[in-house]
């Protein structure tokens, strides 16, 4: 079996001719350096170098023939290891992103954004999808990386690396409702209006019933809604009271075609998890795009 370590020492003394400067060059031990060329002669069969007072010269039955094929091979390795180096440390191919409309939209657009100037050659494919979804995304390596809506169940498959935005759920009302402006109201008084809340079996649903419930309070929709763009017009249009996270809705708070109810007690923070799978290989591309959320 051929050990590139032997001839990558061969090669070195060869180049320096002086053992002392090889094992500098390699930044090993003179005896180790030594003993290479002992063990690289004793399975050639032949020496492989003359020692002189000037130092060690290629021998001409033995180094002087396999010289030039060994030099032209380590370079050709050499260059080898350069491009694959080149291909970890460079930011191309693709990145396949999943999450949901909304993640993309409010979490994940100006990311993107500035990625791209970044790095213009690396592509994106943006998978959207609910926060399940995502998870069977990743685990089947059909995304590269999932951006999930949080808490979720443990999943071995997958590892949630970060929190990459707080969420905080407010109800939300139009001017149809002005009794409500500005005025205290406990979680208990909401059941006497008609609420809009996101469909079953979502996170963010999931939130407001595990909250409501453990202070025995059952919310009980007048309408579910599948996003919160469409949860945002029906409440602006006086459909009733929305449950909404203020990141999702500060645009129409500032405009003043909602406002947020102070409802007590308030409900506690969730977030949006920046989530691998248990097993990727993360590109340098991929870890470039992940430092962006870790610089937050």
């Amino acid at each position: 079996m051929v050990n590139l370590e032997l001839y990558r020492v061969f090669y070195m003394v060869a180049k320096c001719g002086s053992l002392t400067r090889a094992a500098e060059e390699l930044y090993i031990s003179q005896p180790a350096v030594s003993q290479a060329i002992k063990q690289l002669e004793n399975q050639l069969g032949t020496p492989l170098f003359n020692r002189t007072h000037r130092g060690m010269e290629l021998s001409a039955q033995g180094g002087e023939i396999i010289y030039a094929a060994v030099e032209k091979a380590l370079q050709m390795l050499d260059g080898a290891e350069e491009r694959l180096s080149e291909l970890k440390n460079s930011a191309t191919g693709t990145i396949r992103i999943g999450a949901s409309d909304t993640i993309f939209q409010y979490c994940l657009a100006d990311k993107i954004i500035e990625y791209h100037k970044l790095y213009p050659a690396v592509k994106f494919e943006l998978i959207s999808d609910v926060s399940p979804k995502t998870i069977e995304q990743l685990k089947t390596d059909r995304c590269d990386i999932g951006f999930l809506n949080l808490p979720i169940e443990e999943d071995d498959g997958i590892r949630i690396t970060d929190s990459i935005m707080l969420l905080n759920d407010v109800f939300v009302a139009g001017p149809q409702f002005p009794e409500l402006r500005g005025k205290t109201i406990s979680l208990w008084d909401l059941q006497k209006y008609p609420l809009l809340l996101m469909e079953q079996h979502t996170v963010a649903r999931s939130a407001i019933e595990h909250f409501s419930q453990s202070l025995g309070v059952q919310l009980r929709p007048f309408i579910e809604v599948d996003s919160w763009g469409f949860m945002k017009k029906l409440v602006s249009s006086g459909m009733g009271i929305g449950c909404i996270p203020r990141e999702y809705a500060m645009r129409r708070l500032k405009a003043g075609e909602l406002f947020e109810l102070d409802v007590q007690p308030a409900m506690p923070s969730r977030s949006v998890g920046l989530a691998l799978a248990r097993n990727a290989t993360v590109s340098y591309a991929l870890r470039a795009f992940i430092n962006l959320f870790e610089r937050k």
